[in-house]
């Protein structure tokens, strides 16, 4: 879609940001709304936005439940935009859904691009696959977004079915963590950054007998991890 046809929503609580980026996005062609606090997402997704930059710390108001507004909602792209740093702020975003992150100060140029990036991979995402999976006594269903065991349904965090769905897409591949992130769609990882670790432990927890001595989820000494289900079915 070309730009001009684009709809960007900015929503961080300093006036003086909303406008920086309103001015430079508005150059480049998209069409921008602003939101000081995101009590009005919901009324922006419905009117057809296709990105949301979200500032994570949006004084009274908290960026990662309106985060979550937009996950229940809609799965339009969102760039996290935190000065913090702050790794649990990531490792939430990624079970959130977030497809990006900028760290504050950011570089107009770098933001640019960032958007570009994502409104592209977006447009070029396949469809969710809809077929029921099933794997050594488990029950994936993409549709429902559920996991079922041998012992019932298993709840899992929207990161986590992600990181599954991703496994399960790429069974006996060993993928390295930014084969993971790239397929999860998250960017702006820093290489110390164990965000995808801490979702593989607790992904394990959920499905593996002993978590001491995976067989589902392996992990590759130096590459990565592997998803080795003795039987999977489509």
């Amino acid at each position: 879609m070309p730009e001009s046809q684009q709809h960007i929503l900015v929503v961080d609580d300093d006036a003086q940001i909303r406008r920086m980026l309103r001015r430079s996005l508005e150059e480049e062609g998209y069409r921008v709304t602003e939101s000081a606090d995101g009590s009005d997402v919901d009324l922006a997704v419905r009117s057809g936005v296709h990105l949301v930059t979200l500032d994570l710390n949006l004084g009274r108001a908290d960026g990662l439940s309106v985060a979550r507004q937009l996950r229940q909602m809609s799965n339009v792209p969102i760039i996290m935009i935190t000065g913090k740093g702050d790794m649990i702020d990531r490792i939430v975003g990624l079970e959130i859904g977030a497809d990006d992150y900028i760290a504050k100060p950011f570089h107009l140029r770098e933001v640019l691009a960032r958007i570009r990036s994502v409104l592209r991979r977006s447009s070029n995402a396949p469809a969710q696959a809809t077929t029921v999976v099933r794997f050594d006594g488990f029950v994936l269903d993409p549709a429902r977004r559920a996991l079922t065991g041998p012992d019932g349904d298993i709840a899992l965090t929207s990161g986590e079915f992600d990181l599954l769905a991703v496994f399960v897409g790429n069974a006996h591949v060993v993928l390295n963590r930014d084969r993971i992130m790239d397929l999860l769609k998250g960017h702006d990882w820093s290489p110390n950054d164990r965000s995808i670790d801490n979702q593989v432990a607790r992904l394990r927890k959920l499905i593996e007998p002993d978590t001491r001595n995976p067989q589902l989820i392996k992990t590759v000494r130096g590459a990565g991890y592997c998803f080795t289900p003795q039987r999977l079915d489509r």
